[in-house]
Formats: C-alpha cells, sequence, structure tokens
C-alpha cells in the first residue's frame, strides 16, 4: 500500500507557517503597549480600550490593501517597504476623522508560503505601526496553493482606533471663505499604480532599473518610496487648531476625495499653479498623453492629505506643518456651491 497524501503533499506546509510565527514574534511584540491583554499566538489579539481618556469614546474602523504596488515589489524582489503602505492606507483613512489608531491587524495570502520573504512583508508593517503609534495586535497568513501566480502575495489590513465624539473631524463647520491646504505626498503612494504601470512599463517599455528623466534615481526605488503616514501631523494640529475637515488623497485622486468631506452647499476650488506635480507624475502624464482631469481623478498630484480650516488659522497651521516636518501650502478656498457644480474645481 502506498503512501497516504498529506496536507504538505497538497501544497500547504504546516511547519513552514509555524516557523514564520517564530519569525516574526519578536518584532511584532517590538510594537506592543500596556494595553495589549494577549497578542500573537491566541486565537484572537486582546486589548484594553484607554476608555478613561475620553469623555464619549467612539470606534473608528477601517480596511484596505495597496493594490497593484504590490507588482513592483514583486518585480523588484524589494518587500520591506510594502507593509508601510498597508498600514498608511488605514490609518490616513481614520485619522481623517480624528481617530487615534489603536490596533491593526494583517492578513497576507499567498500560494506558497515563504517564511523569510515574508518576515520582509512584516518588517514593513512594523514600521508604519510604529509610525502611527499602533500595536499589531495579530494577522492571519493563508496558504492557498494554485491561487496566486509563482512568486505572488496579496496583503490586505484593518485598523481600529479611538476618537471623542466632541473632538470628531466631520466637515460639518465648513464654510464659505475657508481655507484649503494641501500637504505633500510621498510620491504616487498606493493609487493609480496601474495606469503608471501601462505608461511607465508599457509605453515606455523602461526597466524598474532605469533612471529616466526627470528622476534622478532608479525607477523602482520611485515607484516603491513608501506611501507617507500623517497620523501624528494630524492629531497635533488638531490639539491646538480647528480642523474642519480632511481628505486623504487616495483612490479618485483629489477630484473624488474632497467632496466627500464637504457640505452639499459649498465646492472647493484649487489653483493648480501653487503647488509642484512631482516629476515622476509628470512624467505619466506627458508619456501617457493624460488629460489634466484624469490625471487629478487618478493620481494624488502631489497631495497626500488635504485639509480645511479657517481662514485665520492657515498660516498658523502652515507654520506648524513645518516644524512637524510637513511640507504644506495653501492650494485653494471654499466658496458656495453654485447650482451645476459638483463640488470641486481645479484650475
Amino acid at each position: 500500500m502506498g503512501k497516504g497524501s498529506s496536507y504538505k503533499d497538497a501544497g500547504v506546509d504546516v511547519h513552514a507557517g509555524n516557523l514564520f510565527v517564530e519569525l516574526i514574534k519578536p518584532l511584532v511584540k517590538s510594537t506592543y503597549n500596556k494595553r495589549v491583554v494577549a497578542g500573537i499566538g491566541g486565537f484572537a489579539g486582546l486589548y484594553s480600550i484607554p476608555l478613561e481618556r475620553y469623555k464619549r469614546p467612539l470606534l473608528v474602523a477601517s480596511t484596505d490593501g495597496v493594490g497593484t504596488k504590490l507588482k513592483i515589489a514583486f518585480m523588484t524582489g524589494k518587500l520591506d517597504t510594502i507593509g508601510i503602505d498597508l498600514v498608511a492606507m488605514n490609518v490616513n483613512d481614520i485619522v481623517t476623522c480624528g481617530a487615534e489608531p489603536m490596533f491593526f491587524l494583517d492578513y497576507l495570502a499567498t500560494s506558497r508560503l515563504k517564511p523569510k520573504e515574508s518576515v520582509e512583508v512584516i518588517k514593513g508593517i512594523i514600521k508604519g505601526c510604529k509610525k502611527a503609534g499602533c500595536v499589531l495586535l495579530g494577522g492571519e497568513t493563508a496558504e492557498m496553493p494554485g491561487f496566486y501566480n509563482k512568486g505572488e502575495f496579496d496583503l490586505a489590513g484593518f485598523v481600529v482606533g479611538i476618537m471623542d465624539r466632541d473632538r470628531m473631524i466631520d466637515g460639518s463647520k465648513v464654510k464659505p471663505g475657508d481655507v484649503v491646504i494641501g500637504i505633500s505626498s510621498s510620491g504616487l503612494h498606493s493609487n493609480g499604480y496601474s495606469l503608471a504601470r501601462e505608461v511607465l512599463l508599457g509605453k515606455l517599455k523602461l526597466d524598474l532599473s532605469d533612471i529616466p528623466s526627470p528622476l534622478n534615481r532608479p525607477l523602482g526605488e520611485e515607484l516603491l518610496e513608501p506611501t507617507r503616514i500623517y497620523v501624528k501631523t494630524i492629531l497635533s494640529l488638531q490639539k491646538e487648531f480647528q480642523i474642519k475637515a480632511a481628505a486623504h488623497i487616495t483612490g479618485g485622486g483629489l477630484l473624488e476625495n474632497i467632496p466627500r468631506v464637504i457640505p452639499k452647499n459649498t465646492a472647493v476650488y484649487l489653483d493648480s499653479s501653487l503647488w509642484e506635480i512631482p516629476p515622476l507624475m509628470k512624467l505619466i502624464e506627458i508619456a501617457g498623453r493624460i488629460e489634466r482631469e484624469e490625471m487629478f481623478r487618478t493620481f494624488n498630484c502631489g497631495i497626500g492629505m488635504v485639509l480645511v480650516v479657517s481662514g485665520g488659522e492657515a498660516d498658523k497651521v502652515l507654520k506648524r506643518l513645518k516644524r512637524l516636518g510637513e511640507k504644506g501650502k495653501v492650494i485653494g478656498e471654499v466658496r458656495k456651491r453654485k447650482k451645476g457644480d459638483r463640488g470641486i474645481l481645479i484650475k
């Protein structure tokens, strides 16, 4: 009688999964604080919520991935920063409400688990959690034979934060005359990569090791620049100023994201001459013969986070941003929405 089938024969290596968990345990625990009751290794992560710090506490949650930026990571073999993007895409979303991230969970799915490679991904997630000031409380690693292309995986994350209802940033106080401030992005962040790859690798037939003008470093490095995490910046600003609205410029770009956070009777008018579109995005625009409106709907165009503040506080906010190490500029204003307006106009 022949040897019976095993889970490993079917493509699932339980030993590799156990090894992976042991390799990442010390990394994960480096994010812990005194509120972690139980973390990695159990069936669930346990976290003690700091209710005593809030009069009217609200939990805030978000989930997201990093899209086809993963393809660039696969092509370059550089996997230690994509986790930063994963954390950023989630925590930047909840901080637009004024929420402080408490804990993060990740999901990594692959056809064949390679523990050492996957550890590199987790290292990025750890960096992201530390930048955002949150705990990596747990996660799931799924090995699914034949489900993904060889050498590829998918990545998703989930964050839970907390805020005081009385300090919520909800856009309700935005009014005509308010000022729109843009905080610089670090690059493409994690959106628009399908179009970027189509233009740069398809039409231009560039290699990721190429340094095309006007860039000053390899294309692969430029494309893998991690998404900027704005959590500590926004929370710091909120202690001093009234942030009336905040928009994380992700999928949909400036055109789709800003109208989401302002009242229906207002509109934002942006002047694109007030900030510079980064060289990489200019290259994509010119080489792809992409219309400017499509650029503003697909890419962040150099603005990763948008804030709406009163005109009287704008200069002080800009000075504070500079002290926090951010590049901020006034990029527009809020006006009364006219009949037929769509909520945003960029000239």
